[in-house]
C-alpha cells in the first residue's frame, strides 16, 4: 500500500472495443470522463480524494474522499464515502491492481459487453 501513497492522475483507461462502446465507470459517466481525474492515496490511513475535472457536455465535475486498501487476494477495494462514514456506504469497487511500480500502475476491473466479461483497465500516473 505504500508505493501507492501519493497523488495520481489516470492518464488512460482502455478495453474492447473503446472506441465504439460507452462504459459507465464507477456509477460516475463515461469512462472516458475518467482520463485526467485525479486521485491521492494516504498509505497509513487508507484515505484519500478523487477529482473527475474533465468538464464537457458529457462529463460532470465530481469529487469524493475515498477510503481504499488491498485485500488478502491483492485487489484494490475502494469506496466513495462523500459525507459518510465508511461504514454507512456499502457499495464498493473491488479491481485487480496491475504493473505497479514507483511512477504507474493499473486497475482493472471487469465489465459486461454485449454478455461477454471484458477487462477495463484505468493507467495512473504518478503526478
Amino acid at each position: 500500500e505504500r508505493i501507492l501513497k501519493g497523488n495520481w492522475i489516470i492518464s488512460g483507461v482502455n478495453f474492447p472495443g473503446s472506441n465504439y462502446i460507452n462504459v459507465t465507470s464507477f456509477n460516475l459517466g463515461d469512462s472516458k470522463c475518467l482520463i485526467n481525474s485525479e486521485w491521492s492515496f494516504i498509505s497509513n490511513n487508507n484515505k484519500g480524494e478523487m477529482k473527475l475535472n474533465n468538464s464537457s457536455s458529457v462529463c460532470k465535475d465530481y469529487n469524493s474522499p475515498i477510503t481504499w486498501y488491498i485485500n488478502k487476494e491483492g485487489n484494490f477495494v475502494f469506496k466513495f464515502i462523500n459525507n459518510y462514514k465508511a461504514k454507512e456506504v456499502n457499495n464498493g469497487y473491488v479491481l485487480d491492481i496491475k504493473n505497479v511500480s514507483e511512477t504507474s500502475f493499473d486497475l482493472v476491473d471487469k465489465i459486461n459487453v454485449a454478455g461477454e466479461i471484458k477487462n477495463i483497465t484505468y493507467t495512473f500516473q504518478r503526478k
